[in-house]
């Protein structure tokens, strides 16, 4: 009765394997295509579409803004999260549960309301410049990921392990730097990936704060869209595909995310 579970749960898996990794295939396909339009079957196999890339100055601006605004917001939502997250599993705060649901509440909003209150707010009322609009609304979408990441992870550590550090003669504050942080880790990093990477491909927060001196990514590949249906959209597609595979296997051989996961367990 197992082993037949286990085979329909295998195939079901697979079924969704496919499901999902169809579409991209199709998009690696119509980037080689040397026809004008984005078609299937494709006639034949042409890179122009990926050189055309460096040539819309759109976007390189582009690549180069999201790549900021997604390492800075990021960065300010595990400087801000990592702090909260011990505070609320450490401390007796009052009304904890209140703080931890304020917390993940970005993601109970829906991304499009969230970027039209930040415009509404940020640009129209308190008239802030682009830039920093940007940078609080993609923390506020990178936050919750820390919040739930590094909350997981600070519940699994054992807290007799700080306690003995204090025993010790170590501070409070350094038992943090020293004990608490490199136990958890592996969630810093995962934390960090995942705020990148949805940080980096957001769109909706994206197309309410974009300005006419900085140009996000997205936004300039759905204007592009708009008036070129060619496969140059296809081939940055797959840029972005190669760019986030990249960042994710860098991050496993450099930091080896398996091998702390494991140690945390």
């Amino acid at each position: 009765m197992l082993n037949r579970k286990n085979k329909t749960l295998t195939i079901i898996s697979i079924i969704i394997l496919i499901l999902l990794m169809f579409p991209l295939l199709l998009v690696i396909l119509t980037s080689f295509n040397n026809q004008d339009s984005i078609s299937l079957p494709i006639k034949g196999f042409t890179l122009s579409w990926y050189a055309n890339i460096f040539q819309q100055p759109d976007f390189i601006s582009g690549f180069e803004s999201s790549l900021l605004v997604a390492i800075i917001a990021s960065l300010l939502a595990l400087i801000i999260g990592i702090p909260a997250v011990y505070a609320l599993t450490r401390f007796n705060i009052i009304h904890k549960s209140w703080f931890q649901s304020f917390f993940l509440s970005p993601t109970l909003i829906p991304e499009i309301v969230i970027g039209f209150a930040l415009y509404q707010t940020a640009v129209i009322s308190f008239r802030l410049p682009v830039m920093p609009s940007l940078i609080i609304g993609h923390f506020l979408l990178c936050l919750p990921y820390v919040i739930r990441l590094v909350t997981a992870s600070m519940l699994l550590m054992d807290k007799n392990i700080e306690e003995a550090a204090w025993v010790c003669g170590c501070s409070p504050q350094k038992g943090f730097f020293l004990i608490v942080l490199p136990n958890i880790k592996a969630s810093i990093v995962a934390a960090f990936m995942m705020c990148f990477i949805n940080s980096f491909n957001n769109i909706p927060i994206s197309l309410f704060m974009n300005g006419p001196s900085i140009t996000m990514l997205p936004p300039a590949i759905l204007n592009y869209l708009q008036n070129n249906y060619d496969p140059t959209v296809s081939a940055i597609s797959v840029v972005l595909m190669i760019f986030t595979a990249l960042i994710m296997f860098l991050t496993e051989k450099i930091v080896g995310l398996n091998k702390l996961t494991d140690r945390s367990n």
